[in-house]
């Protein structure tokens, strides 16, 4: 591990969670069509994107040594696992709404298998390192504060939530398998983090507005919600655009993510789980506990 570890949560397996997904509605981002279909359309991303996660770290299990390492990685990919399970549920659901579900998924499947097949462990390792870096970011920036997901639906808001916790709880994971033992030279670390975003944000914005000519709306209609939407993601003070600084980090020689502090009510989701067993309450006072 190349810098001093600072803020650590230890990866937590948790199962057979209901977040009553069948219940939301089309809208479920209180009825904005273009932000509901980002959302939808980074959902979609996950169960596929899990698997790569898992296959990737699975290259050097067997290189691995240190027992404590092996541990997280094996907690590591029964929660990635689980999330896959919880985002296919979502992704059923708008194949429901006759979103091309099954289009988007074979894509996917063939950019992943490609990847697998083409690219160096080594390449991997490092591209899930760096969506690893991502997601704990976007679960950091989603829910340091109420007013970014007010609108969201209760039971979206707590899948997204329990994302979250567990994104940070192994967030480090296929850094320190990247970093001790695949021993990714530096520049390919740096560039994995600018490819994956690229990637990631171009493909939600296309499936988005797929899902949105699926749903009825027009060119026109189209371009008008891009152009309303995109701010508040990706403008001045858009959300996603807060997390800019924690984002560059990464290109510090001596980065880990363990250097960046785990979401401030972090402990209000665990002990609100451990109390009641339902992740939709434990979502909401998680949400209840960010900052106004």
């Amino acid at each position: 591990m190349n810098a001093v570890v600072q803020y650590q949560a230890r990866p937590v397996v948790r199962s057979h969670l209901n977040f009553k997904l069948n219940e939301i509605p089309r809208f479920w981002f209180g009825g904005d069509p273009f932000i509901t279909r980002m959302f939808d359309a980074l959902s979609l991303t996950f169960p596929d994107g899990e698997r790569y996660f898992i296959q990737s770290v699975r290259l050097f299990r067997d290189q691995i040594t240190d027992p404590e390492l092996k541990n997280r990685v094996a907690d590591f990919i029964r929660q990635e696992a689980q999330h896959g399970i919880a985002h296919d549920q979502m992704n059923q659901l708008m194949k429901a709404q006759g979103m091309p579900v099954d289009q988007f998924i074979q894509r996917l499947t063939r950019i992943f298998k490609f990847e697998l097949e083409q690219r160096s462990p080594e390449y991997n390792i490092a591209m899930t390192a760096a969506a690893e870096h991502l997601t704990a970011l976007m679960a950091e920036t989603f829910f340091a504060y109420k007013s970014t997901l007010k609108d969201a639906h209760p039971y979206v808001r707590a899948l997204f939530a329990w994302h979250a916790i567990e994104e940070m709880e192994h967030r480090d994971v296929a850094f320190d398998v990247m970093h001790d033992i695949a021993n990714v030279p530096e520049m390919t670390r740096k560039f994995t983090l600018a490819w994956t975003t690229g990637l990631m944000f171009g493909f939600t914005l296309y499936r988005a507005n797929v899902m949105l000519r699926h749903d009825g709306f027009s060119a026109w209609q189209r371009l008008q919600m891009n152009v309303r939407g995109l701010p508040w993601f990706f403008g001045r003070h858009g959300t996603l655009t807060r997390m800019g600084k924690q984002y560059r980090d990464w290109f510090k020689k001596d980065f880990h993510p363990s250097q960046h502090p785990i979401i401030a009510q972090y402990d209000v989701w665990i002990k609100t789980l451990e109390e009641t067993g339902d992740p939709v309450l434990a979502g909401e006072a998680f949400w209840q506990a960010a900052q106004d």
